[in-house]
């Protein structure tokens, strides 16, 4: 890579944010002291976002419809394809210092078998949330949505969040939650991205099996930590969990249950 090049590019899908968390996202990633481009991926169709964030750093994507998660973010693939070294998938309502981007591309820049890293994440009271996760099972799924199934199955539910593994040191993880995904650019251009086939919910898991496929690793790194929102929309909204069903649907009949 030479040196007018851009260091690491990063997505960030849009619908529906609150400006104000979206500017702290934004400002967190331009924070850092490397060479970087930004792409806002605007999924409303009235381009709510257009002339929001005039800067030479960012480039504004307005698809005109609400194409998804994954298909959002697949859309910068063609022009961070020789453009940068490192690609991150970061959500509208994640905030983190100057020195977790450079910190993370030091750790993964020097290690060849691992494809992508994530940092530990925090709630922003500062609660530990478990980005860090064993593939799920069908039944483990039904388990987190159903509060009495959570007490009852309490030991496979902890075993699903890595609960017997030390998770203060870096470990190699199955898959880590999409809100903050740092990628090799050559690595996720190999893997095609995400699955468009999942609309919202599901595509972290299965793109992290592309991952293995590949024949690469996934690296948590809780040395490094930001602080995320977390919405939590399908535990909420009954479109939303009808989503997460119909992604999870199609993510076992791909790879098995």
């Amino acid at each position: 890579m030479n040196e007018n090049q851009t260091k690491i590019t990063a997505s960030i899908v849009l619908y529906k944010e609150k400006i104000d968390d979206l500017t702290k996202t934004i400002n967190c990633f331009l924070s850092s002291d490397i060479k970087k481009k930004l792409f806002l991926i605007d999924n409303t169709p009235a381009k709510e976002f257009a002339n929001k964030f005039n800067l030479p750093e960012i480039e504004y994507i307005a698809l005109g419809e609400n194409s998804g998660f994954g298909a959002g973010h697949n859309k910068v693939l063609k022009k961070i394809n020789e453009i940068s070294e490192f690609h991150l998938i970061l959500n509208p309502d994640v905030t983190f210092s100057p020195k977790t981007i450079p910190n993370l591309i030091n750790v993964i820049g020097g290690n060849e078998e691992v494809s992508m890293i994530a940092p530990k994440v925090l709630f922003p009271d500062g609660k530990h949330q478990y980005s860090c996760r064993r593939y799920p099972r069908f039944f483990e799924l039904l388990i987190r949505r159903i509060p009495f199934l959570k007490k009852m199955f309490k030991k496979k539910y902890n075993q699903g969040i890595y609960k017997d593994k030390d998770i203060t040191k870096p470990i190699f993880a199955e898959y880590i939650t999409g809100c903050f995904q740092l990628y090799k650019t050559d690595d996720l251009i190999k893997i095609n991205g995400f699955d468009e086939r999942y609309f919202l919910y599901m595509e972290d898991v299965d793109i992290c099996k592309k991952i293995d496929v590949l024949g690469k690793k996934k690296l948590y790194y809780p040395n490094e930590e930001i602080v995320h929102i977390l919405k939590q929309g399908s535990s909420k909204n009954i479109n939303l969990f009808f989503r997460h069903t119909i992604s999870a649907i199609k993510y076992f009949l791909k790879w098995g249950i």
